[in-house]
């Protein structure tokens, strides 16, 4: 086959992907707008065409760590201004790179993999919905995905807790809040503290089943799956950024199911109407209103 460009057909159908059309079409230049673009974890083979033509024709690239996606751009053979956007900085720097993506291409990096999943670009993308202005995602890699993925544990329902609070109190009352409604965590962690991690998931939970995959796409990459005190040694002096998945024990959930039980129970006989136990229950407990309103029936009570 001759060879193909970038631009793509509307989706096929068919195959439930655009197709390429012939090198014979002319190129078109890309839409202004916010480009969020995925960069590799670390292995440069997964800057994907696309995020290779965004980051050439971008005249801006905001990235948190501009020393670290230049290289990303050059080897895109960009020519666009690099800007720094950090947590210091998103606020004063929103308004100047909206205005350059109205009539050009702005593109959002990170350090590594999707942005505004664990970085400062939030606050960015926000905006840019805020404002009219147009934001195209550029998917590609991510730790976040690439963990749950590997760990063979249920993806439905989880629940990102991207890096944990600093104290060790906030990051148990963290942990506990969000795992009964969850059957699978997904923690991010820094070089050096995801032993301690592992030890403190071995005291919330009881020795949960976890995942944890190291230097992901990466030479030393590791994913190793087992109970979280046999792997805390392993990891307690690891280099690299690890992604943490862990298996929620069922008896958790179950205290949980039960604790929304009993309270929807109370409303039911103190007099308060259907509606506004529900309501409450799923407000107090961080579950779907329906659930709370399907327990109703379930439970004794005056009405």
């Amino acid at each position: 086959m001759g060879a193909v460009n970038r631009r793509l057909r509307p989706l096929d159908s068919r195959f439930g992907y655009a197709q390429p059309v012939s090198s014979v079409a002319p190129s078109h230049p890309l839409a202004p707008g916010l480009y969020v673009v995925a960069t590799p974890l670390g292995n440069l083979e997964d800057l994907s065409p696309r995020a290779r033509k965004v980051l050439r024709l971008a005249t801006i690239i905001a990235a948190e760590d501009t020393r670290t996606s230049a290289l990303l751009v050059r080897l895109a053979e960009g020519k666009g201004h690099m800007v720094s956007l950090t947590d210091y900085n998103v606020s004063e720097r929103i308004a100047s790179l909206l205005t350059e993506a109205q009539e050009h291409v702005v593109a959002l990096v990170s350090d590594a993999g999707t942005p505004a999943i664990s970085d400062p670009g939030t606050p960015l993308v926000e905006a840019a919905h805020q404002q009219g202005v147009r934001v195209v995602p550029v998917p590609g890699p991510s730790a976040l995905a690439a963990g749950l993925s590997a760990s063979g544990f249920p993806a439905v329902p989880s629940c990102f807790l991207g890096f944990l609070p600093r104290t060790k109190g906030e990051r148990t009352a963290l942990l506990k809040q969000f795992a009964p409604t969850a059957t699978t965590l997904v923690i991010f962690e820094n070089p050096g503290r995801a032993g301690r991690t592992l030890l403190e998931l071995v005291e919330v939970f009881d020795d949960p089943e976890v995942v944890v995959s190291r230097e992901l796409t990466k030479i030393h990459e590791e994913v190793v799956r087992g109970r979280a005190s046999s792997l805390a040694t392993r990891f307690e002096s690891a280099r690299g950024e690890c992604t943490i998945v862990v298996r929620t024990p069922d008896i958790v959930r179950d205290a949980k199911h039960d604790d929304l039980r009993a309270y929807v129970g109370e409303m039911k006989r103190a007099g308060a109407r259907r509606s506004s136990a529900a309501a409450e229950a799923a407000r107090r407990f961080g579950v779907a209103r329906d659930d709370a309103y399907s327990l109703w029936d379930e439970v004794e009570g005056s009405r």
